[in-house]
């Protein structure tokens, strides 16, 4: 059965496994309802980003107006915000139109292959604007050393960048250690309200994992989205994550998509 209402701001993935295309396949497979504002245009594939065409601001905000004045939403995700003129006209949006809405901040900024999806001048805004009306953010390492400008090397470092994102005014901070070196990956949140909790699981080696932060994100969203507590939605969205890994269909020459039909074997995820 259908529960939860996300909207997705993010840009398009045309290859399909990451950006809205990963969002919407992620939050269905997990029951979820999707409706999205698109930020930017990309001609991607498994190999790399070939284009980016950023859609107007004030469009940007048209598609979050329409579908928060309608259809409403339980949880807001962001993901590939383009510009510092996107970046402004979506927290103006989120600040008049979605007081109360749990908002799932993901910061992309650099695709897997290494194409720039987030303007150096946008930047700091993120960490100005956004940040502070966040209910949590995602970032992976790299994410959370452009944000904090400290390098993060270890779970401790992790640990100490997260208070630094905590600060900005995010209410909880969840860093992803993929990019850390190890069999294990550790993601570790950290809350304003004391709280911390390492996931810890196996690093699965692949090459398919084109996505994995949208679908973390977007999955984490499909959770709050249906009221799970924040660190039940977490559990939740790193198991699909590794089953979609796990099973990915093994399309294209470079980074892969996910299986994000897969929800953990065809079982209910609660």
């Amino acid at each position: 059965m259908m529960e939860g209402r996300v909207l997705v701001v993010g840009g398009s993935d045309s290859g399909g496994g990451a950006g809205i295309q990963g969002d919407t396949k992620t939050i269905t497979a997990l029951e979820g309802y999707a409706a999205t504002a698109i930020t930017a245009l990309t001609a991607q594939n498994t190999r790399g980003i070939f284009g980016v065409v950023a859609v107007e601001p004030s469009f940007v905000a048209k598609q979050m107006e329409v579908v928060l004045d309608d259809l409403g939403a339980d949880c807001i995700k962001t993901g590939m915000l383009c510009s510092a003129e996107i970046v402004e006209a979506v927290v103006r949006t989120l600040e008049r139109r979605a007081r109360g809405i749990p908002i799932v901040v993901d910061p992309v900024m650099v695709a897997k292959g290494g194409a720039a999806l987030l303007r150096e001048d946008a930047r700091s805004l993120v960490s100005l604007r956004l940040l502070p009306i966040a209910s949590l953010v995602t970032p992976n390492v790299p994410e959370a050393e452009a944000l904090t400008g400290v390098a993060v090397k270890t779970v401790d470092d992790m640990a100490d960048a997260a208070d630094r994102l905590l600060l900005r005014g995010a209410s909880a901070v969840l860093i992803k250690g993929g990019h850390l070196e190890g069999d294990v990956v550790t993601d570790l949140l950290r809350t304003a309200d004391g709280e911390e909790r390492r996931f810890v699981g196996p690093r699965i080696d692949s090459r398919h994992t084109h996505g994995t932060g949208c679908a973390l994100a977007s999955a984490i969203a499909a959770g709050i989205a249906r009221g799970l507590r924040l660190t039940d939605a977490i559990e939740r969205a790193r198991a699909y994550v590794a089953a979609a890994i796990r099973s990915a269909p093994g399309f294209g020459s470079g980074h892969g998509p996910l299986d994000h039909a897969h929800p953990i074997a065809g079982q209910r995820l609660g």
